[in-house]
């Protein structure tokens, strides 16, 4: 073996080891992957959207993935001693455990306190559907956390940590630097927030806080801006099949509970 073949190593971000005879381990090894998409869509929804409470949610994870590296050197636990695995780094918390743990926690606390999707007109239609958020941001942060353990990466010990962990960072992140400052807004967190969105910087980047002004961040208030230009457009394109008849209709926007700066 050569000295550059005996250097190189498996970078375990992306590298899954799996049962290649069972269906159920494929779908893990797939879905244990899934954290790592996270990072570009922080990165994408950030640069698009200029919107603090992605870049702050964005800011938590980072800070969570510090803090894991931290406890694994700290700590120094290996993983399953009946893994014939060659892996790199310490076991425990689990990253991956961790890591969901917090996106689901923070992303719950915000559908729950600070976010009102459309309305619907049913009330039980509306119920469900936030009911069928949860439980996906649930069931996805338990699939993940889940195949940790089944493709031997970590013990249940460290997977029950790494997701502890992780959901307490996110709670506690959310609630110091997004509840607090729009509940409190003359509270010191909500006076920090407020200068972090007047800082010269922040203007000329552009950001802003929509969820501090409309209940769901400025969504369909974008959406009715786009809805009339884009009647206005064809209207004046004379398209009377398609144009003039959409702009005799009366438009039916949905009523979103808009209360700023009120926490339900």
């Amino acid at each position: 073996m050569t000295d550059l073949a005996a250097e190189r190593v498996s970078l375990d971000l992306t590298h899954v080891i799996y049962n290649a005879s069972s269906d159920t381990s494929f779908v893990l090894a797939l879905l244990t992957l899934s954290p790592i998409l996270l990072m570009p869509a922080y990165a994408v929804l950030a640069v698009h959207t200029r919107e603090l409470t992605i870049i702050n949610m964005w800011a938590g994870q980072l800070l969570s993935e510090g803090l894991n590296l931290v406890l694994k050197h700290i700590f120094k636990q290996e993983r399953p001693v009946d893994s014939h695995l060659h892996l790199n780094g310490y076991g425990f918390p689990s990253s991956h455990s961790q890591y969901m743990g917090y996106f689901s926690a923070f992303l719950i606390c915000h559908v729950y306190f600070r976010h009102r999707f459309a309305l619907s007109g049913s009330v039980v239609l509306d119920q469900l559907f936030r009911i069928v958020v949860y439980l996906g941001l649930v069931v996805w942060c338990a699939i993940v956390a889940y195949s940790r353990f089944a493709l031997l990466y970590h013990t249940p010990h460290q997977v029950k940590w790494g997701l502890g962990i992780g959901i307490v960072l996110g709670v506690s992140h959310y609630v110091c630097t997004e509840l607090l400052p729009a509940k409190f807004p003359d509270s010191m967190f909500g006076r920090i927030r407020s200068a972090i969105v007047n800082h010269p910087i922040s203007v000329w980047l552009q950001l802003r806080d929509g969820w501090g002004v409309w209940a769901d961040g400025g969504r369909e208030a974008e959406w009715k801006q786009w809805r009339t230009e884009w009647l206005k457009q064809a209207c004046t394109s004379g398209g009377e099949k398609d144009g003039m008849s959409f702009a005799a209709k009366p438009l039916v926007f949905y009523q979103s509970d808009v209360r700023s700066h009120t926490i339900s």
